[in-house]
């Protein structure tokens, strides 16, 4: 297969196929991108941008990618890259039902020579044992004689505009030289940073594994430091600060761990390791401190009102910003959703704003329903949860027009440290974490 008679199809549209998409594009490449939402398609044809990765004007000026949910337009392709979801279901199963989809819909239009690339977070196994055969049964082809496969993990920061998919060094993997030749050239088109070639798919599958896993582990540890400096009455942002005066210190924080890809992957590592025997200790002891912290913000802010004199019961507390992440409408598996659903069970109000959610999507996925800032005041308490560029402009003073003006000194909730903690105490019942 040469670069120059490679037709490319893309099935996932999210936050890593439409990137990878449009750095294809803008290469000179034609694109199909597939995705079986049609609302989605819809707005990516009208240069309409969901997921504010590339932007509409940017968007706009694209006209070789081929939008689409109609599956058999993925017959034209020779060259198919898969970038769906993984997410995990109840009791943190992993939930493999959109790449087996995916990998049904991409055999019944496989054609005979194409190789297919699957950039989906798995444990290391899914390509060859789960995928594969799926394929095989779909099109009624061979692996290895009629179509190749390889694995490429996505590496995609959301929101991030300095590490783009193009300037992050690319895992490629294939199921043998040939494959992995014709994958890493394809890839070599966009991306910069240079690819970097793993010796098997499993390898490829689990180096993105521990990648997030890593990063929850560091994570946990912070967010159980950030419990204990708490009942010792210590500030861990300033303990921080003064341990990473040393220069090997390394540079965590603690926080609220959701999204699709740290609060979901080390379950995809643990739930393979099990079933080979080995129950992980400190990877799923990470994830229950990980996701325990909601519980703890919420109740550190029901401690806070009682300090204040607030009568809980009944009592309504601002929670700004419902996205996982900063400035990033993605409300996929969001934390800030179980601090207000553990206030709600202390029977308090809880009103949300997010200046870039989605409001449709807050009550498809998390049955909340957002409020506009400006109309928002009597409040007993607020939680800043997520650290929004809009709400960084925002002068502490400020704030206060959100209360009720009865509350001589009330809470205020700084999950991620955003403000000058001098400045908040002194005229704020202050706490971060």
């Amino acid at each position: 297969m040469n670069i120059n008679n490679i037709k490319i199809a893309i099935t996932g549209m999210g936050y890593v196929g439409l990137p990878l998409s449009v750095a294809f594009a803008e290469k000179g490449l034609d694109i199909i991108g597939f995705d079986i939402n049609e609302n989605k398609i819809s707005k990516y044809q009208k240069g309409e941008d969901s997921t504010n990765e590339i932007g509409k004007e940017r968007l706009s000026k694209i006209d070789n990618i081929k939008y689409t949910a109609d599956e058999k337009d993925l017959k034209a392709a020779n060259f198919h890259i898969v970038a769906v979801p993984t997410p995990v279901g109840k009791n943190n199963v992993p939930n493999l039902d959109p790449v087996t989809g995916a990998s049904r819909i991409v055999g019944r239009n496989l054609t005979e020579g194409a190789i297919v690339v699957y950039e989906s977070t798995v444990y290391p196994g899914v390509t060859e044992e789960v995928c594969v055969p799926i394929l095989e049964e779909e099109s009624g082809l061979e692996c290895g004689i009629n179509f190749k496969v390889g694995y490429s993990p996505e590496r995609v920061n959301p929101g991030d505009k300095v590490n783009t998919v193009e300037k992050i060094v690319k895992v490629v993997s294939g199921m043998d030289e040939e494959s992995l030749a014709t994958i890493a050239s394809v890839y070599e088109e966009i991306i910069e940073a240079g690819v970097h070639r793993a010796p098997s798919i499993k390898v490829a599958e689990a180096s993105k594994i521990i990648e997030n896993s890593q990063r929850d582990v560091n994570i946990a540890f912070m967010n159980e430091l950030s419990m204990i400096f708490d009942k010792m009455n210590i500030d861990t942002q300033a303990v921080l600060d003064a341990a990473g005066t040393k220069w090997n210190f390394l540079n965590f924080y603690p926080g609220l761990v959701g999204g699709h890809c740290i609060g979901v992957d080390p379950y995809y590592l643990t739930y393979r390791s099990e079933e080979l025997g080995y129950i992980s200790q400190l990877i799923l002891n990470g994830r229950r401190i990980n996701d325990q912290m909601s519980n703890f913000v919420a109740e550190k802010t029901v401690k806070k009102m009682i300090e204040s004199n607030v009568k809980v019961n009944g009592s309504t507390v601002l929670v700004m910003g419902l996205t996982f992440k900063e400035n990033v409408p993605d409300l996929r598996n969001s934390k800030v959703a179980d601090v207000i659903e553990r206030l709600e069970e202390y029977h308090i109000n809880v009103k949300v704003a997010d200046p870039i959610a989605d409001p449709e999507e807050s009550v498809v996925e998390h049955g909340i329903e957002l409020e506009n800032l400006c109309t928002i005041n009597n409040v007993d308490a607020i939680i800043v949860a997520v650290n929004h560029k809009e709400y960084q402009k925002i002068e502490l003073k400020d704030f206060k027009r959100y209360y009720k003006e009865c509350i001589d000194k009330p809470v205020f909730i700084d999950v991620k440290s955003i403000y000058n903690s001098n400045k908040a105490e002194k005229m704020y019942n202050y706490w971060r974490l």
